[in-house]
């Protein structure tokens, strides 16, 4: 289980040069790290090199986390996003849309730490995936939070990759129509 304490201790012990403990700590929070990289770093050979990179970074600097800081999650959650915003801007990519007003699109992206830049409340959000069919939510949430490919829900699904591709963008285009509704 992902919950404070273990991510916590997790650190801690990563802290003192603990590889199983490293290990542990990928197992437990890899794939949602890997969902946040890849919204950010289209390319997914890209946001592995990016993944890998984080978690060095976490090795390194697992001893300045402190949980008055903030929950371990949202700390780990930062880096992903900070490391994936500062390769996009290395290579000079644009994968966003291009703004008129010359705003950068990076900084747009919702920061999971803070509560000011969050575009949809969690009852909102939870109240319209309520609303689709559990297989097309189970697949939204698998794609979009946990980092699975159409390739992997295809297989998990039993179904063909363009199927999983039709679900997935009914499935979205559903939760944004409640969510202007509810919003």
């Amino acid at each position: 289980m992902r919950d404070d304490a273990v991510l916590t201790r997790l650190l801690r012990d990563i802290a003192g040069q603990d590889q199983a403990a490293l290990r542990t700590l990928y197992d437990l929070t890899a794939a949602q790290l890997y969902g946040i990289i890849l919204r950010i770093q289209r390319d997914r050979s890209a946001a592995e090199d990016v993944l890998q990179d984080v978690y060095l970074r976490v090795w390194q600097a697992a001893g300045s986390y402190t949980p008055e800081a903030g929950r371990p999650l949202s700390w780990l959650c930062a880096i992903a996003r900070n490391r994936a915003i500062d390769v996009v801007r290395r290579k000079g990519e644009v994968q966003g849309p291009v703004h008129e007003d010359g705003e950068d699109w990076l900084e747009r992206l919702a920061d999971p730490s803070d509560s000011e830049t969050r575009l949809l409340s969690r009852d909102a959000l939870r109240a319209c995936l309520g609303r689709l069919d559990p297989a097309h939510r189970d697949c939204v949430v698998l794609a979009y939070c946990q980092g699975y490919s159409r390739e992997e829900l295809a297989q998990r699904y039993d179904r063909p990759v363009n199927t999983i591709k039709t679900w997935l963008h009914r499935a979205l285009a559903s939760l944004k129509g409640c969510l202007e509704v509810v919003s």
